[in-house]
């Protein structure tokens, strides 16, 4: 979904983007991943591979952390032995969610999931294969018309059924990938080191978030607010997960404008 976004921004900004798929690079391979960088002898790496099945990574922890801990160390290690930079795309999962204002960049880190803790593991193995050339984006809630997400399940349900529970007690700020791409472009460029925060403007919950994409949709369906407790899922999600940067991160445009950017992308597609 970011990937083929990236892939996109890349073109549009002038560069010539090498992408590779899962089936053509297996990113916890470390001998394919450093043929691969040295074949290309890019300028700049971004990284969208990830684990991204955040339930599922409660019971597979160890191929969780495998993906997003030790093949994100891979991908930084061969960049860094080419000279190039690494753009490494992590998450708000980092945190616990007990913060009532906005996260920010030297915020301690708190993992509540299995998820989050291999994410976390690929912040500190970037860090560790290329200190002098990296850039840790941490980002939340993404969404896109490339693949799986929840405006999309949003979409499918609603179009099922009459009415829909959805909880409105975690907060965030659902960041359409194709803002998060130009934005992750440009800091390939520009090459700030270290850790930055680069989400949508504007925060909601899930409820709300639900109840716009709906009616974004045109869906006649009745959204209902519950507690999380309410709907039980194996993996702890934070509370609150805002996030914005004190280090001059890309401003991205509200989840309201990504959201008619996802409509109609989506809309295209089915045309």
């Amino acid at each position: 979904m970011l990937g083929q976004d990236v892939h996109t921004a890349a073109r549009g900004a002038g560069h010539e983007p090498i992408s590779l798929a899962r089936a053509q690079l297996d990113i916890t391979d470390v001998d394919a991943v450093s043929r691969a960088v040295t074949d290309a002898q890019p300028d700049a790496v971004i990284n969208c591979a990830a684990w991204t099945k955040v339930d599922a990574a409660e019971e597979h922890e160890h191929q969780a952390t495998v993906v997003n801990g030790a093949g994100a160390g891979h991908v930084a290690h061969a960049a860094a032995s080419v000279g190039a930079w690494t753009i490494h795309v992590s998450s708000d999962y980092v945190f616990d969610g007990s913060k009532r204002l906005p996260y920010l960049e030297s915020d301690a880190t708190g993992p509540l999931s299995a998820y989050g803790r291999s994410k976390l593991a690929g912040e500190l193995a970037v860090a560790a294969q290329a200190p002098r050339a990296h850039t840790i984006v941490r980002s939340s809630w993404l969404f896109g018309a490339g693949g799986p997400c929840f405006p999309k399940t949003m979409l499918r349900l609603a179009a099922e059924r009459d009415e829909l529970n959805v909880v409105d007690d975690q907060i965030g700020c659902p960041t359409f990938t194709g803002h998060l791409a130009s934005a992750l472009v440009g800091l390939a460029g520009s090459r700030p080191l270290g850790v930055l925060h680069a989400a949508a403007a504007e925060q909601c919950s899930w409820y709300e978030f639900a109840v716009a994409t709906i009616a974004a949709g045109g869906l006649d369906c009745t959204v209902h607010p519950i507690d999380t407790s309410r709907y039980p899922l194996p993996a702890p999600r934070p509370a609150f997960s805002v996030m914005r940067s004190r280090r001059g991160a890309p401003e991205l445009p509200s989840w309201r404008d990504g959201l008619r950017n996802f409509i109609s992308e989506i809309a295209l597609v089915r045309t």
